[in-house]
């Protein structure tokens, strides 16, 4: 029963968040908060700690809120050329391997190992390693 609250509270709670701030770190957000709870606190703790985590991601994304006007910067002094896709650029796009230049995100955004950036339509996106955008750097 306690389980199931916390699990209907934790769904409320996201639902309060705008989308598009859902979109970008959600998932991240959910299996490190699921991973770090169960290694603390077991099945409970992984349940906890994937919504609490997921939270957590929604707000700050991949780069984190504090990170982001400063990784755009980053990529603009690069000159990064952009490439054109002929669709939105939007979270769970996947891109081609090929015409497409992937750059390592350097240690100081604290991203994730297996993230890479590159530019798409002038905009700076983060892309996992499958190149599906998981976060559109606005």
């Amino acid at each position: 029963m306690t389980n199931k609250l916390l699990l209907a509270l934790s769904a409320a709670g996201m639902l309060a968040l705008p989308i598009t701030a859902q979109a970008q770190g959600t998932l991240r957000g959910a299996a490190e908060g699921a991973e770090r709870g169960a290694d603390a606190a077991g099945p409970i703790g992984g349940i906890v700690g994937g919504a609490v985590g997921a939270a957590t991601g929604t707000v700050g994304g991949i780069l984190g809120i504090d990170d982001r006007p400063r990784f755009r910067s980053y990529v603009r002094e690069r000159g990064v050329r952009s490439y054109s896709w002929g669709g939105p650029v939007q979270v769970g796009t996947v891109l081609p391997d090929d015409e497409v230049t992937y750059y390592d995100v350097p240690s100081e955004y604290r991203a994730r190992p297996g993230y890479r950036y590159t530019v798409v339509n002038d905009r700076p996106v983060l892309v996992d390693r499958s190149r599906r955008i998981v976060e559109v750097i606005d």
